[in-house]
């Protein structure tokens, strides 16, 4: 009788446990997050483009140095007059059309090849 009894018994104890359920549940301490929606709406983050060649190029006339990083996607220059100085970001607005930036700037051309226009040195014709 005792051994009729044990299954019975399990059975009983078990079957509370057999409506749960099988997830555990998640439990977070921290607060919701105010931005979360915002977030999810934002559009995509266009990366900044990546260096596709630093150079610097002989100019004539006067023997002059320019400092030029190119930039992928070919609408980005970074240009310098001295090799730590300050540097100028010159923008095109289609890939193929001059490099410009306020006061003057202006850059014609690739690494390779190129016209650049300074302000108070003029057009300077350079070789990468």
């Amino acid at each position: 009788m005792k051994m009729r009894l044990l299954p019975a018994a399990v059975a009983i104890v078990l079957l509370p446990l057999a409506a749960c359920k099988p997830e555990p549940e998640v439990v977070d301490s921290r607060a919701p997050d105010p931005m979360e929606t915002a977030l999810k709406n934002a559009p995509a983050v266009e990366l900044p483009p990546a260096i596709k060649a630093s150079v610097s190029m002989r100019c004539q006339p006067g023997n002059a140095l320019v400092f030029a990083e190119f930039f992928q996607g070919d609408k980005l220059v970074k240009l310098r007059t001295e090799k730590n100085g300050p540097a100028t970001d010159l923008k095109a607005p289609e890939a193929g059309q001059p490099y410009t930036a306020e006061g003057g700037y202006k850059l014609t051309g690739n690494e390779k090849s190129a016209t650049v226009e300074l302000p108070g040195k003029g057009s300077l014709t350079c070789k990468g």
